[in-house]
């Protein structure tokens, strides 16, 4: 249902509001590149910054963007249960097609809180879940047993994004939960050692910018194609590395003014990258082809 490749899309703003007609360009291209599907306000989409009103108007206007061409997986993740639901519910009634739960943050809940909490989310929505594991921003990772007990108990959880680094966590995921389950991972410079092991597709930061060869590497190593696929990779690999050169989003989103596509705008605690790391960026945006 959510394999192959979806652009974690960041939040254009312009003189600190929502830039709606940006956000309608960035969509467009995700289209023209052939990806499956975006996710609005996840991390990328700096999803900490905005307010409730511009988190569901942003999921809103992606659905509306899309116009059925690719899916919506709206980021509604919270480390409130209560927030997570609401987020969700809201999301649903606006057109979403598929939700992103990332673990509750800050408040490090017990295998048992992360099974009720994510629990509770799917007993209240109709949409399909996809599980948000990202131990290095959140403090917690989502144990397998944990992600294997919510499997079996709610119908609607169907998958997990892994960013945790590990490509034996894809192997013991698989292990535990069968073929059917979706795991997607969560670091582009990942994608293809996950996939060798069973992830059937990304959840890509890189697509921001690079939408059609993101997509074409993760749909050639799945038709078969290991030397197309290792090669994009090859020619992505400084790109992958250096939009983390920052803490994501800043380096995407730098990108993406350096292409021409948005006002290079963040939201405080965020702030412009380093004149340094703001040429190594370039450096692998020319590197990569993106950039002429």
């Amino acid at each position: 249902m959510f394999t192959g490749t979806y652009t974690a899309i960041v939040t254009p703003f312009k003189n600190g509001q929502l830039d709606e007609a940006a956000l309608a360009r960035l969509v467009k291209k995700q289209i023209k590149g052939g990806v499956e599907g975006i996710v609005p306000v996840g991390t990328t989409g700096e999803s900490p910054t905005v307010d409730w009103d511009e988190h569901i108007r942003i999921i809103e206007l992606c659905v509306k963007f899309a116009a059925g061409k690719i899916k919506i997986l709206a980021g509604t993740g919270a480390n409130s249960t209560s927030e997570a639901i609401a987020l969700t519910i809201a999301a649903e009634k606006v057109g979403a097609d598929g939700s992103l739960q990332v673990a509750p943050y800050y408040n490090k809940p017990t295998p048992e809180g992360l099974y009720q909490h994510f629990k509770a989310i799917a007993n209240n929505t109709k949409l399909p879940i996809i599980l948000y594991s990202i131990p290095g921003r959140c403090g917690i990772e989502i144990a397998v047993p944990t992600v294997k007990r919510l499997a079996a108990d709610c119908k609607n959880i169907i998958g997990i994004k892994e960013a945790g680094g590990n490509a034996d966590r894809v192997s013991q995921l698989r292990a535990a939960l069968g073929n059917k389950f979706e795991i997607l991972s969560g670091d582009d410079a990942l994608t293809l050692p996950f996939m060798a092991v069973g992830a059937q597709g990304v959840i890509s930061v890189a697509s921001n910018v690079a939408p059609r060869e993101v997509a074409n590497m993760v749909r050639a190593f799945a038709a078969g194609d290991l030397k197309k696929a290792l090669q994009i990779h090859q020619k992505l690999y400084p790109l992958f590395k250096d939009l983390f050169v920052e803490t994501n989003p800043v380096p995407v989103k730098a990108a993406l003014a350096m292409l021409g596509l948005i006002d290079e705008e963040y939201r405080l605690p965020l702030v412009q990258m380093s004149a340094t790391n703001r040429a190594t960026l370039k450096a692998a945006m020319k590197a990569s082809g993106i950039l002429n």
